[in-house]
């Protein structure tokens, strides 16, 4: 931010992280370096901070592809690059970065779903847009913007209640079909075995003998004669 500074005869103190504006008798104005400087005594001085700073949104609410009302919160990382532009330029160079990247956010959002932004909270929203909005915003007003992040996706209680009951259904069914499946698999092997049983007597009958528990006396029968197999 810049505010006028406290001049002590005619110099100028300026701190580290920190550019001085010199208007003096209507000439072009002059950027000062951190240091100590003469300057005119009818000269008039704003310092300005140079260093980073994070230009917070406040929470906003908007509509979703499915006319489904959310709040975001973003915030931009922020720093003055040209100190003459960020005094001349506007009353306030912040709102103007601000209200580019909440118009920018409202578009990216407009066209997302709310299982999307349940599923993927933040990392659902496509933030290339709206990243360069604020950049050629803060541009115009001698601000870079670093970078644009989003800090809260509030949804409505109601539509986490929703997605939450969609999402139990939907597992419950797919157990319910894992579970049919897996039936359906030990019928039909137990069809294939009955068919192979069916299509050799001797091996049902081994089967019979490998199935009985031990101490079994079993009676096959062999066209007129019969055998006693004792485990």
């Amino acid at each position: 931010m810049s505010f006028i500074t406290t001049i002590t005869g005619r110099k100028l103190f300026i701190p580290a992280g920190h550019r001085a504006v010199v208007y003096s008798d209507g000439t072009e104005p002059r950027v000062l370096d951190p240091g100590t400087h003469r300057i005119p005594g009818d000269a008039t001085v704003q310092v300005v901070s140079i260093r980073e700073r994070i230009l917070s949104l406040a929470p906003q609410e908007i509509t979703t592809a499915e006319a489904a009302t959310i709040r975001v919160s973003a915030a931009a990382m922020v720093r003055v690059i040209n100190p003459v532009r960020f005094i001349e330029r506007a009353e306030s160079p912040d709102s103007v970065v601000y209200l580019a990247v909440q118009v920018a956010l409202r578009d990216a959002i407009a066209g997302l779903a709310v299982e999307e932004l349940l599923s993927r909270s933040t990392r659902a929203i496509d933030l290339s847009d709206v990243r360069a909005a604020a950049v050629e915003a803060g541009a115009s007003v001698g601000l870079e913007v670093r970078d644009v992040v989003v800090k809260d996706l509030i949804v409505p209680h109601e539509l986490r209640s929703a997605a939450l009951e969609l999402l139990t259904a939907k597992t419950r069914g797919e157990a319910r079909l894992a579970e049919a499946r897996a039936e359906t698999a030990a019928l039909r092997a137990l069809a294939n075995a009955g068919r192979m049983l069916d299509a050799s007597p001797a091996l049902a009958q081994l089967r019979m003998v490998q199935a009985a528990p031990y101490g079994t006396k079993i009676v096959i029968g062999l066209g007129e004669t019969a055998a006693v197999v004792a485990d």
